[in-house]
């Protein structure tokens, strides 16, 4: 006698619903320990709950460049400044621009935020531009000693290149000279010798020729350098503006005990095709490797050719950032395709530059226009009314299904704290993973998500109900209801998770939160129906309590007002007369 066959629905999780249960137990206890082990029990939160930092940056208008406020050039800096930002692991800042020259930055509280605070209007122009004299940082009063200017100044403690040692980089001590009248002509003179380079070992005058009388643009640079103080911050900050890349400039190190006479840029922040924060092991320090562009790397090889065969200070080439001096390496052969910049880096500093490097210089110059500390009062206060209103919906739902499923309330709970936990585990996950931080849309979006779990819950209900009316005792009532009840929870999931990922690619800030967490908990929902209700439901069948139709188990089938069993009709074959 041949065995019966199973029918579709007695396959899966009628034969093994252990199996699918293990697999989401394995799940939860494994996304559990890892939310322990990580140290990151609670979801990170977003500005308006934790609070933050809200910077507005004022766009500055650029020396022969009357138009560069615009619009094409304030959305480049908002992509930009939020890359930037986004690079350092901080998410949920929001950065938009207000009126025609405002940015407003608005910066979380938690890890890296300082560090994002400290780039966001960072300009982070940067040029390689060959050092013609360097001095000690501070001023030079008419009749007292200076450094000469042809010489080389105080060793810098700010980082040097590849390209050589770093006590040579920066030069040996200066030795003094007369006045800052010799110091105002070494300016001068070494404009003219970066006109026209004096071949290598060639004898080097320090004064011009008596009859010589500089230009009033070199007058004005040789008093720029006399004067300035580069242990003044806010003079140091302020000894580049409003020169252009092809004009020598005045410089400082960026520790203020240096400052320089710089040539016109000879590569730029453009040139930069890659930047990373790198430690090497042998020397114990950090670093910064450059790649360059194929034109950032012929214009490189063409400045450090030409500096090779120059004598110290003049074979330096100076990387300017935002006008001060990181680093002033000396060359002593000829590089290209690449650069490295080391020292005096720490961790921090060394992923700070590249950083800014790796995504671009801003378009524009920014000040801080108004820096407010945002605290989480209000939102704390919304996040609270919002929880009670939740809880207040969720206990709503329990007594719609304990009053209309009774017994059957019980599996659908389960379910509900099962996804509760899951969705719990993954953001505390998510935070330090991908930067999630959980926001009052996102609270929203999860509250959305339980009428969203609920509706599955009690599709599958209503199909097992379906069943029974129709005559059917439970265990294959539980086994045909699941086909037609699974098209309709993936159906109802597919637009939800839809609608959820249109609106996260289409809006920015905040409505992404909602979005985001909105898609998770619709997918979640899809497990724990797979693998939880299901399988769970499958078991209960087979107990007494379920099977037997209990008045109380909401499968009753009297209550139901179920058919009589349905029965098939046998055919009566009648013999044949003969």
């Amino acid at each position: 006698m041949a065995a019966p066959k199973k029918g579709r629905g007695s396959t899966g999780g009628q034969g093994r619903p252990g199996r699918a249960l293990a697999l989401i137990l394995i799940a939860m206890v494994a996304l559990t320990g890892g939310m322990f082990l990580s140290g990151h029990t609670t979801p990170r939160l977003g500005i308006d709950l934790a609070g933050g930092t809200s910077i507005t940056l004022k766009a500055k208008s650029q020396p022969g460049k009357p138009d560069a406020i615009n619009e094409t050039n304030m959305n480049t800096a908002v992509s930009i400044i939020e890359r930037r930002v986004n690079g350092l692991g901080v998410s949920e800042a929001e950065v938009q621009t207000q009126g025609a020259s405002n940015i407003i930055v608005n910066i979380p509280k938690g890890t890296n935020s300082k560090q994002a605070r400290d780039q966001v209007g960072t300009t982070a122009q940067l040029y390689f531009r060959p050092v013609l004299t360097v001095t000690d940082g501070g001023p030079t009063p008419k009749g007292s000693a200076s450094p000469s200017a042809s010489g080389s100044g105080k060793p810098s403690a700010t980082p040097s290149a590849k390209a050589s040692d770093p006590e040579t980089a920066s030069g040996s001590k200066a030795t003094p000279s007369a006045s800052a009248t010799t110091q105002g002509r070494a300016v001068t003179d070494a404009l003219k010798k970066d006109a026209t380079p004096t071949p290598s070992g060639a004898a080097k005058s320090d004064a011009p020729a008596a009859t010589e009388t500089p230009d009033p643009a070199t007058a004005a640079l040789e008093k720029k350098f006399t004067a300035l103080d580069c242990s003044d911050k806010s003079a140091r900050a302020k000894a580049g503006d409003g020169v252009k890349p092809e004009d020598p400039t005045v410089a400082c190190s960026s520790e203020g005990d240096a400052k320089y006479l710089l040539g016109p840029a000879e590569v730029s922040g453009t040139d930069v095709d890659d930047a990373k924060a790198q430690f090497d092991q042998q020397r114990g320090i950090w670093l910064v490797s450059m790649e360059f562009t194929d034109k950032g790397s012929k214009k490189f090889q063409t400045i450090t050719k030409k500096l090779s065969t120059q004598q110290s200070p003049q074979n330096q080439f100076a990387i300017s950032l935002d006008g001060e001096v990181v680093s002033a390496p000396q060359v002593n052969e000829t590089l290209s395709g690449s650069a490295e910049i080391s020292g005096s880096f720490t961790q921090q500093s060394a992923e700070d530059l590249a950083n800014v490097l790796s995504y671009g210089a801003l378009p524009l110059s920014f000040s801080e226009d108004t820096v407010t500390t945002v605290t989480a009062a209000l939102g704390g206060e919304q996040l609270e009314a919002g929880l009670i209103a939740g809880a207040i919906g969720l206990a709503l739902v329990v007594i719609y299904l304990v009053a209309y499923y009774r017994g059957l309330a019980l599996i659908a709970l389960f379910s509900l704290l099962v996804s509760g936990i899951l969705t719990y585990t993954i953001m505390a996950l998510l935070g330090p993973a991908i930067g999630f931080a959980l926001n009052l849309p996102a609270v929203c979006g999860a509250i959305v998500a339980i009428g969203i779990t609920a509706d599955s819950f009690i599709v599958y209900f209503e199909r097992i109900r379906d069943e029974i009316r129709e005559g059917r005792t439970l265990r294959p009532a539980v086994e045909r209801a699941w086909p037609r009840a699974r098209r309709t929870i993936l159906v109802s999931d597919f637009v939800s998770f839809l609608a959820a990922a249109v609106l996260f690619l289409v809006t920015v800030g905040k409505v992404q939160g909602f979005a985001f967490t909105l898609g998770l908990t619709t997918l979640l929902d899809v497990v724990v129906v797979f693998l939880f209700t299901k399988p769970v439901m499958t078991l209960m069948a087979r107990t007494k309590f379920f099977g037997s139709g209990h008045p109380w188990s909401g499968l009753d089938p009297k209550r139901l007002g179920a058919k009589p069993p349905l029965r098939r009709s046998r055919r009566i074959n009648h013999p044949k007369e003969a």
